[in-house]
């Protein structure tokens, strides 16, 4: 066995994968990758799949899937094609391409998966010193770790301890084809100006600069793991329902921690790392803005906002108010927008009174507009829109919640309360929404 297959089979065998997945985009780096998987699978019956991601950026964009289709059929290794379209709005191609690439990618990852990627130790370098030139604290020198989790499965980079040299010559020895993207060589791009014209200089100046850029990532994640680590309890203190944060609490920590326990927040929440002049406004502009104010911070793909002294991280979403499905005892019902699952069932010990509810016209809808309810333990009936004011229900969430009718009552506001003329004790509103 040679040094490569070593260090893959041994990294791959670490993760214990139920099904191994390639992202094959046909490079070099993913190319000896799909040979490395080809002759991994023949000592470990692992089910294995690659998948290639066709951005149609280039006008070689075919040829490279083709060659894609070919190298597997060959490798004795399924490949999907999956053809993605760009949302250039507001971002760079890069940042839209890797985007696009990941979403495409997790379609096919289920629970116990493992991604695998072609990154080694100078991308590694690369990633340092582009976070390096952001200014970028522990968290974002840490680099790439070598597995992280990805989607619901993980994502495992096994070759990150080798170089591009090690590579080269792994596909030169195995007399390995692959494509060549023109675009790697346009300077324009960040990463390859560094690839290109910065790289080389520090190693050739430091042969093992590589090495030591990948000893200092690594205790950058030490350091930015043991922080996690010490502030945990802390952030569990400050952490409320909606996945909403105080802000009396955050008040009663020093400034540093309390913008750690932010940042920790939002990386909870899968939320891009903000800048340390929007940690600021964060705090500033939007915790204590005025006590009527209904401030708002805008970062990328969605807001930072306050309700009743907590902070929000409210994402863009689309208008579900029309929205309709009917639903009968023990059915489940897909709802829209992502937002799960909703089941009516019977079972002992539920809230909802069955006999209530047989044989009639039930539905889910999410458009509040004009309804009122008597919520069980509540003197009087009131209008939804008053109600989720007095439960603390913010306002972007107050058509994002489903409320089941009968007819043209309202029954129950899953999560939130029950009807009193539907109460009883067999029949429960289930939903199984994501976190």
């Amino acid at each position: 066995m040679d040094p490569l297959l070593d260090l893959f089979t041994h990294t791959v065998n670490e993760s214990k994968p139920n099904k191994l997945v390639l992202a094959l985009s046909g490079g070099i780096d993913s190319r000896v990758l799909l040979d490395l998987l080809r002759r991994y699978k023949q000592q470990y019956p692992v089910p294995c799949l690659a998948v290639h991601v066709h951005h149609g950026l280039s006008s070689n964009a075919d040829n490279w899937a083709a060659q894609c289709i070919d190298w597997c059929q060959q490798s004795e290794i399924e490949l999907r094609v999956e053809r993605v379209q760009l949302d250039l709005a507001g971002r760079s191609i890069e940042e839209s391409a890797r985007e696009a690439r990941y979403q495409a990618l997790a379609k096919h990852l289920q629970s116990g998966d493992i991604l695998l990627t072609g990154q080694h130790s100078d991308d590694q370098l690369e990633t340092f010193l582009l976070a390096l030139k952001r200014g970028s604290g522990p968290k974002g020198l840490s680099a790439m770790a070598k597995q992280i989790p990805f989607a619901s499965a993980s994502m495992l980079r096994p070759l990150l301890c080798a170089s591009r040299t090690q590579i080269e010559q792994y596909a030169q020895q195995y007399q390995l084809t692959w494509v060549e993207d023109e675009s790697n060589q346009d300077t324009r791009f960040e990463r390859n100006f560094i690839r290109h014209q910065v790289a080389p200089i520090l190693q050739q100046r430091w042969p093992h600069f590589s090495k030591s850029v990948q000893r200092s990532s690594e205790l950058c994640a030490e350091q930015e793991a043991l922080l996690q680590e010490l502030l945990q309890d802390k952030l569990e203190q400050a952490m409320c329902e909606y996945q909403s944060l105080s802000v009396e609490v955050l008040a009663t920590f020093s400034e540093r921690v309390r913008s750690q326990i932010i940042r920790q927040w939002l990386a909870k929440l899968e939320v891009k790392m903000p800048s340390r002049e929007h940690l600021v406004k964060i705090w500033q502009e939007v915790a204590l803005a005025r006590e009527d104010a209904n401030p708002i911070l805008n970062l990328g793909y969605g807001q930072i906002r306050r309700f009743e002294q907590r902070l929000y991280w409210v994402t863009e979403v689309h208008d579900i108010s029309s929205w309709h499905q009917s639903i009968s005892l023990d059915e489940t019902v897909a709802l829209p927008d992502g937002l799960g699952e909703i089941t009516l069932r019977l079972q002992a010990g539920g809230l909802l009174a069955a006999d209530t509810l047989q044989d009639k016209n039930l539905s889910i809808i999410f458009d509040p507009q004009g309804l009122s309810a008597h919520p069980v333990g509540r003197g009087h009936s009131r209008k939804l829109k008053k109600l989720f004011q007095e439960y603390g229900v913010p306002s972007w969430q107050r058509r994002r919640l489903p409320i089941l009718m009968c007819e043209d009552r309202v029954v129950a506001i899953a999560n939130l309360f029950i009807d009193q003329r539907f109460a009883g004790q067999d029949c429960e509103l289930i939903w199984d929404k994501p976190l």
